[in-house]
């Protein structure tokens, strides 16, 4: 299994022969104004460019979308993506707007139990957009959101949590799945007054006191206006907490290979 750090949210990840894109934000640095009312909404997003060539990103299998916030699912890729790739949506609602978009095999990803893609497994997870704080004041903006679990017999288990900070959902997820790798939107992206919308350097903590003999990969990071925590803050922080070999801070564009379950990873 290898997984791709492409930029923001954006992941390739290619596992028991399928090339999955996850969360596509595809658009030339610079295009969006920046989220109103977050942090550093002066800037425009996205903060940086793709650190891969357009055509690797729509030679996929299948998209997988967690949510439809424009740094996930923004509109290069509604024009650029193929009409007919198979895409996974969190709920019919999504995939509803997502086939107003002109695509064609938009698929739901089951509420319970595993959606199946071939051979592999694909089960959808909840998240919270926020502390309950922020969900009271703004829960209609965060909207809801997803992660997902990837299964297969020749590969590791994978939980792409997805935009959420710790809550029940996500310790719920990790005793549910025993994931083998846990990707973590864990950029700290802020709303000025009311905190982080996604997780922070404690929340890496919590998943990593949850899930002890899991792999993290921080994602998230760098590349749009309200994420507020760096790599090589994040990183000096995993050392200094003696998880340096346990949480893998890959730059944009680099790769990440796990071996089976067991075999150890790179």
């Amino acid at each position: 299994m290898q997984l791709t750090q492409i930029r923001n949210a954006t992941l390739l990840v290619d596992y028991a022969g399928k090339r999955f894109l996850v969360d596509p934000l595809l658009a030339d640095r610079g295009a969006y104004p920046g989220f109103a009312g977050t942090a550093n909404s002066h800037l425009a997003n996205p903060l940086v460019d793709l650190p891969v060539p357009l055509a690797r990103l729509t030679d996929v299998d299948a998209v997988i979308v967690t949510h439809l916030h424009a740094d996930h699912w923004d509109d290069a890729a509604r024009r650029v993506l193929p009409r007919s790739l198979p895409l996974f949506a969190q709920n019919e609602a999504d995939a509803q707007a997502i086939r107003a978009d002109g695509f064609t095999d938009v698929r739901t990803l089951a509420a319970q139990g595993d959606t199946a893609f071939g051979a592999i497994r694909i089960a959808r997870t909840d998240g919270q957009h926020g502390s309950d704080a922020v969900m009271a004041v703004i829960g209609a903006r965060m909207g809801e959101v997803s992660g997902i679990v990837l299964r297969h017999p020749d590969e590791p288990t994978v939980y792409i949590a997805g935009d959420t900070v710790w809550n029940g959902h996500v310790a719920a997820a990790l005793d549910a799945y025993d994931p083998d790798v846990v990707v973590l939107n864990c950029g700290d992206a802020q709303v000025p007054g009311l905190g982080a919308i996604i997780m922070d350097l404690d929340d890496v903590g919590r998943v990593a006191q949850a899930a002890p003999r899991a792999t993290i990969v921080a994602s998230h990071l760098e590349a749009v206006n309200h994420c507020m925590l760096a790599r090589a803050t994040l990183r000096d922080w995993a050392h200094a907490q003696g998880l340096g070999e346990r949480v893998l801070v890959p730059d944009d564009g680099e790769a990440c290979v796990f071996a089976p379950a067991g075999a150890g990873s790179r």
